[in-house]
C-alpha cells in the first residue's frame, strides 16, 4: 500500500514520464519533464528506492559540497506534482523524472502504476526521443503512439506494430495496458549526426506535442531562443565541411517529399486550430512550442545566436554512428526512424 502525505486531491491528473538514458536522445524526453518541474515549481512527494533499480556501478552516485558538508545523492526516479493552465480549468501533472532502471522492470513499472492509481491519474503519457535521419533544418517529427485501438482513434494517434528490443518507455506503456490505464507514448527524432545534449529544439516540439495532447499551455521560459540558437549554432558547422552540407541536403530532399501528403485541408485545420487556441490564451513574450519545435512568429532557425553552457553543438558527423542506434531502430528509408520503433 503506497501512502500519500502532503499530496492535495487532485484535478483531472495526467501522469508525464520521462528517463535518461536509451530513449532519450539528446535529453530532449527528460528535459522536457525538467522544464515543466522548473516552469511549473514542481514539489517532489516521492523518490523510489534506488537500492532495488539500480546498478551503481553503471549509474554511479554522485558527492557534493552543502555548506561544507558532503552529500550523496543516489541515481533514482522522483514523482512531483505541478498546477497546469489547461483554460479556464487547472489541471494537476504527475511528473516522473529519472534514469532507465538497470533490473526489476516489472517492479519499476508497478511501482509507478501505484502511484498513479492512488492519485487518480487518468493518462500516462510517456516521452521519449530517438536518432534517426532527419535533417536539423525541418521542423522536428514528434509522433504519437499507443497500444490501445480506441485511444489511437480518439486522439489521432499511431497503433504501434513495432516487434524488437525496446526500453523502459515501451515497457511502461505495456504495464499501463495491462493495467487499463491509458497510456501514449510522444517520441521526437532527433538527427543522429548532431546527438549531442542538449538538444532544446526537439524538447520544443516534444512540449508542443503535449500541448495539443492534453490541452495545457507551457511557459517556454528561454527555450525558443535556445531552440533558434542551436539551429543557428548546427548551421554554421554544417557550412564549414562540404560533405556534411552535402548530406544534410540530402536528408532535407528526402525528407521533403515524404512530407508533402502532409500539405492536406487536415493537416492546415490543425495547425489553424492550434493557433486559435493559444491566441485565445494570450501567450506571453517566450511564445509557445509551434509544430517541429519552433515558435509562434514562424522563423525557422532564428537569427541570432544565444550563448549556451558548453559552447553550442557539437561538431556534425558526416555519417550516422551504428553503435549510437539502439537495437530494434529500423530505418525506414525515408529521411527518418519510426518513433515506435523504441517501444
Amino acid at each position: 500500500m503506497i501512502e500519500l502525505e502532503g499530496v492535495p486531491e487532485l484535478i483531472d491528473p495526467v501522469m508525464i514520464c520521462a528517463f535518461e538514458g536509451w530513449n532519450d536522445a539528446g535529453d530532449a524526453a527528460s528535459t522536457a519533464v525538467g522544464h515543466l518541474d522548473r516552469e511549473w515549481k514542481g514539489e517532489v512527494f516521492a523518490a523510489l528506492d534506488a537500492e532495488d533499480y539500480y546498478d551503481f556501478q553503471v549509474n554511479r552516485p554522485t558527492v557534493s559540497l552543502d555548506g561544507g558538508i558532503r552529500k550523496v545523492t543516489w541515481p533514482t526516479t522522483r514523482l512531483s506534482v505541478v498546477r497546469a493552465s489547461a483554460g479556464d480549468r487547472p489541471r494537476d501533472l504527475v511528473l516522473v523524472r529519472g534514469i532507465e532502471p538497470s533490473m526489476r522492470w516489472r517492479s519499476f513499472c508497478n511501482e509507478i502504476l501505484g502511484f498513479a492509481h492512488e492519485l487518480g491519474v487518468e493518462m500516462v503519457v510517456v516521452l521519449g526521443a530517438l536518432l534517426g535521419d532527419t535533417p536539423h533544418t525541418r521542423p522536428v517529427p514528434v509522433s504519437g503512439v499507443t497500444s490501445d485501438p480506441d485511444l489511437a482513434d480518439s486522439l489521432d494517434l499511431e497503433e504501434t506494430r513495432y516487434e524488437g528490443p525496446t526500453g523502459i518507455v515501451g515497457i511502461l506503456q505495456e504495464a499501463c495496458s495491462h493495467a487499463g490505464v491509458p497510456a501514449v507514448s510522444l517520441w521526437a527524432a532527433v538527427p543522429h549526426y548532431v546527438s549531442q545534449p542538449p538538444n532544446p529544439k526537439a524538447t520544443l516540439a516534444l512540449l508542443n506535442r503535449l500541448e495539443d495532447l492534453i490541452g495545457i499551455r507551457v511557459p517556454l521560459g528561454e527555450l525558443p531562443e535556445d531552440a533558434r540558437a542551436w539551429q543557428l549554432g548546427v548551421d554554421q558547422l554544417a557550412a564549414e565541411d562540404s560533405e556534411v552540407a552535402e548530406y544534410v541536403q540530402s536528408l532535407e530532399e528526402a525528407r521533403d517529399t515524404a512530407d508533402l501528403p502532409e500539405a492536406s485541408g487536415e493537416a492546415i485545420a490543425r495547425e489553424f486550430e492550434r493557433y486559435l487556441r493559444r491566441r485565445d490564451g494570450q501567450p506571453g513574450p517566450g511564445g509557445h512550442a509551434t509544430e517541429g519545435g519552433g515558435v509562434a512568429d514562424g522563423r525557422e532557425g532564428g537569427a541570432y545566436r544565444r550563448d549556451t553552457p558548453g559552447g553550442g553543438p557539437a561538431r556534425p558527423r558526416r555519417t550516422p554512428p551504428k553503435d549510437e542506434t539502439p537495437d530494434g531502430a529500423e530505418d525506414r528509408g525515408d529521411g527518418e526512424d519510426r518513433p515506435e520503433e523504441r517501444g
